[in-house]
């Protein structure tokens, strides 16, 4: 099996929970002891993946999607990560012509948003703040300008777990992080019973109802829960969820016991 997994909220232990951080020790010795790969799927940029890495003490994954989706990153023997170009040229295909300068240009029009910093931008994701009341009426204001202008671009919105910051991130239409993992599971030709997806939030949704085994940890609304269980339902998936009683890396250990992952064969 493959262990794919959101960051923070999900992998990540919660306020330094020291029952979760034993749980996220076992956690990674299991995968190591029997040779599971590990896919981190986040919406964290590479350079704070790394960071996170080192803080939390996760064990090393063997790819990393981030950039909510927008980035692959393969992980190379020596240890250094390689853009998947593949990928990258993909995404130009869908935009075409229509790059992150007309994004950028377009909403300037749009009062209430403030650019991120650089290293949270890139090709295929523009990204923005807000104060997170007018998260609705912004994003309905700017899918009405994509509609509008017919531009190739859709908007993910969250609000930041840590500060409550409403976030909008605009990236090439259809593009997520269940969607990225989608791509290299069929680039990859890897089966979807191979992977077993573990996340708490709501753009971890796609993934989620994709077709893989889950794991929605905890501390996740229970909001998501039922729309999540809803649509496996209507999809004929319904077994294909697990709902753990722990949070975070205490519920991603779990939910890997509960698929089997850790079972000699």
């Amino acid at each position: 099996m493959i262990l794919a997994t959101d960051l923070d909220g999900t992998l990540i232990p919660l306020d330094a929970d020291s029952n979760q951080q034993l749980d996220l020790q076992i956690l990674g010795q299991l995968l190591k002891q029997f040779q599971v790969p590990l896919i981190y799927v986040t919406g964290r940029h590479l350079e704070s993946v790394e960071t996170a890495r080192q803080e939390f003490q996760l064990p090393a994954p063997q790819l990393v999607i981030c950039d909510v989706g927008s980035s692959i990153y393969e992980i190379l023997p020596d240890g250094s990560h390689r853009l998947n170009s593949t990928y990258q040229q993909h995404q130009r295909e869908l935009i075409q012509s229509e790059t992150r300068d007309v994004i950028e240009n377009l909403l300037n029009q749009v009062a209430g948003l403030e650019l991120q910093e650089t290293e949270k931008q890139g090709e295929f994701k523009v990204s923005y703040y807000s104060d997170s009341t007018l998260l609705a009426e912004l994003g309905h204001e700017i899918n009405q300008l994509l509609s509008r202008n017919n531009l190739p671009w859709g908007l993910t919105t969250s609000v930041d777990p840590f500060n409550s910051d409403g976030l909008l991130d605009l990236m090439p239409r259809g593009i997520s992080k269940g969607y990225a993992l989608n791509w290299w599971a069929d680039q990859s030709a890897v089966p979807l019973d191979r992977i077993v997806f573990a996340g708490d939030s709501g753009n971890d949704f796609a993934a989620f109802v994709h077709g893989y085994r889950t794991i929605i940890v905890q501390n996740a609304s229970g909001k998501l829960v039922e729309a999540v269980r809803a649509e496996l339902h209507s999809r004929g998936l319904a077994g294909q969820l697990y709902h753990a009683q722990k949070p975070a890396s205490s519920g991603v250990l779990e939910g890997c016991h509960a698929w089997g992952m850790f079972v000699e064969k």
